[in-house]
C-alpha cells in the first residue's frame, strides 16, 4: 500500500522499533530521565498570571527542587530551593510570600530575591576566608512564551521549540487570555505513553467516538490528510470539522466571539497544535485554548494539568459556563488516560520487549529519536 507513498508525505516508509520495554518499567531509566532530560530542557511552570506579585513558589526539575520568584514589581527570578550554607530548603510549601529577601528558615542566612546574592548570614560572623559574592543562590534560567512561563535548570539551556514555530500562535492575544478553568488528573501510565497517544490517531476509532463525529479524518485513524497512504499535494482536503463546527465544544458552536485576529486560515482549521515537549502541548481554537502539562510523578503514574483559556469578556458573559465548554475536551482526555493506563498494564507482558510502529506513527518515532537524543546529549 505505501508503494503510492508521496516525497513530501509524513507518512514513515519503514516500521521501526520502538523503545525498549524497560524505558516504561525501569525506575533507573526514569532516574536517567529526571536527572537528563527533565533537568536541562525547558518545562512548564504554568501561566505567568498565575503567579502572584509578592510570592514564591517551590516547583520541581527533574530532581531539582527549585523556587520562582515573582516580585512585588512583577519582576521574575528563579533559583535552586537550597541554602547556600549547608544546603537547607528556603521555600517549604507550596507558595509563600516574598518580599525583598529570600531568608533561610534554619540559620537566618539571606539572598537577595532579585539576583540572588548573598545578603547576610544570620548570627553566623564569617572570616576573611569566605567569599560572600561566591556564596549566592545558584539561579534557574526562565524564558516566557505565548503568557507561559519555562523553567530550566541548565546552565546553558537549549532553544525553546516546538513542532511548529512558537510564532504559530501569533494571532491569538495569548497573554491577555484568562484562565477560566482547571482539570487536574493522574493516570496510571508511565509520561512516554501519554505522549505516544497524542501523538497518534490510529487509536481515535476505537476510543474516542464523539471526537472522531467532530473530526472527521480521525475516523480513518489519521490524525490529518497528508498521513493518507495515497496522499498527494493535489488531494483535496475536505474541512477539519462536521458540517456547522467551528470549536472544540459539546455543540461545536464557539463558546463566544471568534479571536478577531485570526486568518481566514486559522478560523478554517477548527484547532490548531503547538507541542513543547516534554511538558506542554497547546491546542488554540476559534473561542478559546487549551493547555496541557504533562509532569512525571513515577515511572508509571502522569499527571495532567489541564486549563481552558478564554477572554475576559468571554468569561465575563451572562450565564457563561466554562465547565461546560471544559467537558468535551475533558471527556477525550478521561478516554485517553484510560486507553494509555491499558497500554501501560500491557506493557508488563513477558511476551512485549518493544513497539514496532506503524507508517502513521511517524510523530513517535521522532519523539522516540528526540528522548534518546536528550538523554545522551543534553541539548
Amino acid at each position: 500500500m505505501d508503494a503510492v507513498r508521496h516525497p513530501l508525505s509524513p507518512r514513515l516508509d519503514h516500521c521501526p522499533v520502538g523503545l525498549p520495554k524497560h524505558a516504561y518499567l525501569s525506575d533507573d531509566w526514569f532516574a536517567r530521565e529526571q536527572a537528563t532530560l527533565f533537568a536541562r530542557q525547558w518545562i512548564c511552570a504554568g501561566r505567568l498570571a498565575d503567579v502572584a506579585p509578592g510570592t514564591m513558589r517551590r516547583l520541581r526539575l527533574g530532581l531539582a527542587e527549585v523556587i520562582l520568584c515573582r516580585g512585588a514589581d512583577g519582576a521574575l527570578s528563579a533559583f535552586h530551593n537550597s541554602c547556600r550554607h549547608r544546603g537547607a530548603e528556603l521555600c517549604r510549601a507550596e507558595v509563600e510570600p516574598l518580599g525583598a529577601l529570600i531568608r533561610c528558615p534554619y540559620h537566618a542566612f539571606a539572598y537577595a530575591a532579585d539576583d540572588g546574592r548573598l545578603v547576610a548570614t544570620g548570627p553566623a560572623v564569617p572570616t576573611a576566608d569566605f567569599d560572600r559574592a561566591a556564596h549566592g543562590l545558584l539561579p534557574v534560567a526562565i524564558r516566557v512564551w505565548a503568557g507561559f512561563l519555562f523553567l530550566s535548570a541548565a546552565a546553558d539551556p537549549p532553544p525553546l521549540r516546538a513542532d511548529v514555530p512558537l510564532a504559530t500562535l501569533d494571532h491569538w492575544p495569548m497573554d491577555a487570555l484568562v484562565t477560566g478553568h482547571r482539570w487536574t488528573h493522574d493516570i496510571a501510565c508511565n509520561w512516554k505513553v501519554f505522549w505516544e497517544n497524542y501523538s497518534e490517531c490510529l487509536h481515535c476509532p476505537g476510543i474516542h467516538p464523539d471526537l472522531c463525529d467532530l473530526v472527521p479524518v480521525y475516523r480513518r485513524g489519521l490524525m490529518a490528510p497528508a498521513e493518507a497512504a495515497d496522499w498527494t499535494p493535489e488531494t483535496t482536503a475536505a474541512p477539519p470539522l462536521r458540517p456547522g463546527a467551528e470549536s472544540w465544544t459539546p455543540d461545536g458552536a464557539p463558546c463566544g466571539p471568534a479571536f478577531p485576529g485570526l486568518t481566514a486560515a486559522e478560523r478554517a482549521a477548527g484547532h490548531v497544535f503547538v507541542t513543547i515537549w516534554p511538558s506542554l502541548y497547546v491546542v488554540a481554537h476559534v473561542d478559546h485554548v487549551r493547555s496541557v502539562r504533562i509532569e512525571p510523578v513515577t515511572t508509571e503514574r502522569t499527571r495532567l494539568s489541564v486549563a481552558w483559556h478564554f477572554p475576559a469578556g468571554t468569561l465575563a458573559r451572562p450565564g457563561f459556563d466554562a465547565a461546560r465548554v471544559a467537558a468535551f475536551a475533558t471527556r477525550v482526555l478521561t478516554e485517553d488516560g484510560e486507553a494509555a493506563a491499558m497500554n501501560q498494564r500491557g506493557l508488563h507482558s513477558p511476551s512485549f520487549h518493544a513497539a514496532r510502529l506503524m507508517p502513521e506513527e511517524y510523530e513517535i518515532h521522532r519523539f522516540h529519536r528526540w528522548i534518546r537524543s536528550a538523554m545522551e546529549s543534553g541539548a
